[in-house]
């Protein structure tokens, strides 16, 4: 009995890692699939993001008093420009034209972090500690849309959408490692200082 399953198992073609054997659908009926449609939805939506985000770190960098820190805000700012135009060929890539759905996540993190500078001292440490704070949480919120995104990308047989949607998540991810040692080496030292 063992010999059989085995031999029943290896007739089995290997697939893609994370994928199950896939039927031939035409376009139009992938299209009008529930997992297509919510993942043009959640493009539109990180879309909306990442635009909104242009504007947030403008804002960002002109509250911030720590060279280092503001110049990491202008750095994210060029590379979310190139996000944008990853995004637009992301929708390409899946036959779809680039269109923003407001993201009421992005607004409210973005609202708060408008706040955060309204509430606290210019040119102080806090904050840019603060500031910090507020852009980790842009940078998860990005992390976790574009890992789930890449994971239905993958799934759906959309492999180079998924690379280009990997290769912006590992940016966001070292946007947020590099945030998190602009606070560590001497910005939150710095804020627990003041009076």
């Amino acid at each position: 009995m063992p010999n059989k399953i085995l031999e029943t198992n290896a007739a089995v073609p290997a697939t893609k890692k994370g994928t199950a054997d896939k039927t031939v659908i035409n376009e139009d009926e992938m299209k009008n699939a529930p997992l297509h449609q919510f993942f043009v939805s959640a493009l539109k939506d990180i879309y909306y993001a990442e635009n909104a985000i242009l504007e947030a770190l403008v804002k960002m960098q002109d509250a911030a008093s720590s060279e280092d820190l503001k110049d990491a805000f202008e750095d994210h700012h060029l590379q979310t420009q190139k996000h944008v135009k990853r995004l637009e060929k992301v929708f390409k890539l899946i036959d779809e034209q680039p269109e923003k759905k407001e993201c009421k996540a992005i607004k409210g993190i973005i609202e708060e972090g408008e706040e955060i500078i309204k509430s606290t001292e210019d040119g102080s440490s806090t904050r840019d500690a603060a500031l910090i704070i507020a852009a980790q949480k842009v940078e998860h919120y990005e992390i976790a849309t574009y890992g789930g995104l890449a994971q239905l990308a993958i799934t759906m047989g959309h492999d180079k959408a998924a690379d280009l949607l990997e290769r912006t998540l590992q940016e966001e991810e070292d946007t947020d490692a590099e945030l998190t040692e602009i606070a560590e080496t001497a910005i939150n030292f710095d804020a627990e200082q003041e009076d």
